[in-house]
C-alpha cells in the first residue's frame, strides 16, 4: 500500500512551489498543510521538530530543506513505497 505524502508549505515559498510542481510532473498525489495557518506551524514543530517550509512527510519519514536537498531523499523514499 502506498504511504500518504503530506507537504507542509507556505505561500510564496519557491522550494515549496518546485516540490509541488515536481510531484505533479511525477503524477504523485499529495495533501498540503499551510504553515501560515493557525496551529499548523505548532503541529509541525511538535511532530517533526521544525516549522520551516517545505517539510515533506512520506509515511513515518520526513524531510526538510531546499527542494534540491530533498529531491534525492524523496526519490529514495518513494522507491520504497
Amino acid at each position: 500500500m502506498d504511504k500518504e505524502i503530506v507537504l507542509y508549505t507556505t505561500p510564496g515559498c519557491p522550494d515549496c512551489a518546485a516540490l509541488k510542481a515536481w510531484l505533479g510532473q511525477q503524477g504523485i498525489a499529495f495533501s498540503e498543510r499551510d504553515l501560515s495557518q493557525p496551529g499548523v506551524a505548532d503541529e509541525a514543530k511538535s511532530r517533526y521538530g521544525v516549522r520551516i517550509a517545505p517539510i515533506t512527510v512520506i509515511g513515518d519519514t520526513f524531510f526538510y530543506g531546499t527542494f534540491s536537498e530533498q529531491e534525492p531523499r524523496i526519490r529514495e523514499a518513494l522507491a520504497q513505497r
